[in-house]
């Protein structure tokens, strides 16, 4: 049978019109059509696709363009960046570091750093906390963390302030450039101060930051994590004048920064985002809640285990005895102003100065102060004091100029304070006619006293009791601080005498003209008067007082400066010192200053009260310091109820009660005189000084109501 009358199949499958599929099939069709058709469909995906494509062919442009020049910033920079280790000691100035008598630091002054540490070297605690506070994923980033700043824009702008503004999300690598000022040195040429160069080193704009950011590129590029992490532990600012770590663990708690516990290193991390007003010795709670809060990053990010932390927590750091005392109060400020300025205030060098101070004897002067003043003086009084302690060669022991006993560059009353002196001065008086051959037993008769004084007119000196003694020894004159004889015996003496006896005793400032010198009517400061009393103690030699005995330059051996001793040249004949010693003696004994005395140990002094009593007075001495204090108001207000054998001689004698404490007993270099005969009842004539006379009820009168 042929086969071509058979009908060949269809070469395209029947179409089929039954079931889901085929009904499926036959509605996407149209659809497909429909869209393709839609003209206002077209037109937008057309559009669309112009945008993206515009978008992407100039972005991934300007991508690689920005990442270009990006490149060649951080390339450059890279090529400008020092050896790391040149980089660690930033300042511009450098630090004083003062030692007491022992050799132990007690202040710090100018910009302090302790010395190189490493990342390697400092305490791991300490390396935590600051990775902890300051940089949490330091490790992790390229210098800039996008996630940081992306937090802290969240941050930002949940509190209500600018995106920039605030948190700034700058890791340790950006901090590190921003304290290197991005490459760019102090110069005093260009920059007014050092704050001005801080201040534009931190200046904060978009611009800065890209360039901090390109600078903290550059810089991961260039050194390791743990080299970064060096140079800021060394340069960043830790308050009180540290400028590192190490220095702020010396400043803070007297031990390298490599024996640093958590609590300890917790503070220091903490100081990093304010370490002015956060400084322990500013603000010790302060800096403590700020540590806690440390421990708790420290404790979350896995650094501290939970009993570690709360260890830590419950033991708190403690300052150093140093740190506690602050910076060394008036006595620091007072060596830091005898030194040559380019050595002291604006060195650029690391200074080492050893001192005169005695720590035991510093605070028993504070401690003295405090009791007085606690105890004895009314609340809301705002009357003054000042102590003055020394050897009797010069060598200032410890020295308070107000009350504020930690006070930093304050008015320190002890030097800068020229006051009236009152009685204090006589001893001078009398230091003049013993050393012109008079005795601690020669006479002067105390009575109603007028001098005319050419340009001034008739001058009557009067008694503080109001009363007159008649005649009296010298030693009985000083004892009771009467007026009269002084002046009978500074005018017989003659008064260029005494004013060049005071004068090469140490007492520098200007010195009255007249008579009245004899009544200390001069001014002088408690440095001086306290040294010109140490001068009577040491034989009658002039005293220079001093506080610095040493100053070198860190790591030299050899002193540039050195000082043993501030005794200078004999102003009166040692006996006539001795004498004197005496004559002071009784004063303690027997006289205005008993208030002063010491059990069992011999003590010698003088009080001073001047006129309306605005100024008070006790200076006097043992066999081994001597002592002086002055009290009064800085606006020269009277004092009420005080006097010089008042409350000055009860903080004298507290300061000395604990300065002595564990001394032996040793006897004053004194002389006592031989007894005047008992039949002198009347001074002989050249005893009577000129002026002496004239009516005696108009002179009585004059005593009562005055001139």
């Amino acid at each position: 049978m042929s086969s071509s009358g058979r009908r060949k199949p269809p070469l395209a499958a029947p179409k089929r019109t039954t079931g889901g599929s085929a009904r499926k099939a036959s509605t996407r069709a149209p659809r497909r059509r429909a869209r393709s058709r839609n003209p206002l469909v077209w037109l937008m995906r057309a559009v669309l696709g112009g945008i993206w494509r515009l978008v992407w062919g100039v972005g991934w442009r300007v991508g690689v363009a920005v990442s270009l020049v990006l490149g060649l910033a951080v390339a450059y920079t890279y090529t400008t960046l020092p050896a790391y280790s040149t980089l660690v000691d930033g300042r511009a100035r450098g630090s004083v570091t003062l030692l007491d008598s022992a050799g132990e630091v007690f202040a710090w002054r100018g910009h302090q750093f302790g010395g190189v540490v490493t990342a390697d070297t400092v305490s791991p605690h300490l390396k935590n906390a600051v990775i902890a506070t300051e940089d949490r994923r330091f490790h992790l980033h390229p210098g800039v963390d996008p996630i940081g700043i992306a937090s802290a824009i969240r941050i930002n702008l949940r509190e209500g302030r600018g995106p920039l503004s605030g948190n700034g999300g700058s890791t340790i690598t950006q901090q590190t450039a921003k304290l290197l000022c991005f490459g760019e040195d102090y110069d005093a040429a260009r920059w007014q101060s050092e704050a001005e160069y801080v201040a534009h080193c931190r200046r904060s704009s978009i611009w800065r930051k890209l360039r901090e950011a390109v600078y903290a590129l550059a810089m991961e590029a260039k050194y390791s994590k743990d080299e970064i992490l060096t140079i800021y532990l060394n340069r960043a600012y830790l308050g009180a004048g540290a400028y590192g770590a190490e220095a702020a663990a010396q400043r803070y708690f007297g031990k390298s920064a490599a024996t640093l516990d958590a609590a300890e290193s917790a503070m220091i991390a903490g100081l990093l985002t304010a370490p002015s007003t956060l400084a322990p010795t500013a603000n010790l709670e302060r800096s403590r809640d700020r540590a806690s809060v440390v421990i708790g990053l420290m404790r979350r990010q896995g650094y501290l285990s939970d009993e570690q932390a709360s260890a830590a927590l419950a033991r708190p750091a403690r300052l150093s005895e140093a740190a506690e005392r602050r910076a060394g109060g008036y006595f620091a400020d007072w060596v830091m102003g005898t030194g040559p300025e380019f050595l002291t205030r604006d060195t650029t060098a690391d200074v080492i100065i050893r001192t005169t101070l005695d720590a035991r004897v510093q605070r028993a002067a504070e401690a003295a102060m405090e009791t007085v003043f606690s105890d004895k003086v009314r609340d809301g009084s705002k009357a003054q004091a000042a102590i003055v302690v020394m050897s009797a060669d010069g060598a200032v022991r410890a020295m308070v100029g107000g009350r504020d006993t930690t006070a930093i560059g304050a008015f320190n009353r002890a030097i800068m304070a020229k006051r009236q002196t009152g009685s204090a001065f006589k001893p001078f008086v009398y230091a003049a006619a013993l050393d012109l051959g008079e005795s601690a037993n020669s006479v002067v008769v105390d009575e109603p006293y007028c001098l005319d004084i050419p340009g001034s007119g008739r001058w009557c000196p009067e008694n503080y009791t109001r009363d007159y003694k008649g005649a009296v020894t010298l030693t009985q004159a000083l004892a009771q601080s009467i007026n009269v004889p002084a002046v009978k015996v500074a005018q017989r003496t003659g008064l260029d005498k005494v004013r060049k006896v005071a004068n090469d005793f140490g007492i520098d400032s200007d010195m009255a003209d007249g008579p009245a010198l004899a009544l200390g009517a001069s001014e002088s400061t408690l440095l001086e008067m306290t040294g010109a009393y140490a001068g009577i103690l040491n034989g009658g030699s002039s005293v220079t007082p001093y506080g610095m005995t040493d100053l070198r330059l860190l790591g030299e051996d050899r002193p540039l400066m050195a000082r043993e001793t501030g005794i200078g040249e004999r102003v009166i004949r040692d006996s006539a010192a001795r004498e004197l010693v005496w004559m002071m003696s009784q004063v303690v004994e027997a006289g205005t200053g008993t208030r002063a005395r010491l059990p069992g140990r011999e003590v010698a002094g003088k009080t001073g009260t001047t006129q309306a009593a605005r100024d008070a007075w006790f200076l006097g001495f043992t066999a081994d310091y001597v002592a002086g204090v002055w009290m009064g108001y800085d606006d020269n207000t009277p004092l009420t109820g005080v006097t010089g054998g008042g409350l000055p001689a009860e903080i004298w004698r507290e300061t000395m009660l604990r300065v002595h404490e564990g001394l032996e007993p040793r006897p004053l270099p004194m002389q006592r005189p031989a007894p005047p005969p008992a039949t002198a009842t009347a001074p002989p004539p050249r005893l009577r000084a000129p002026g002496t006379g004239g009516n005696p009820i108009e002179t009585i009168l004059r005593s009562i109501f005055g001139n």
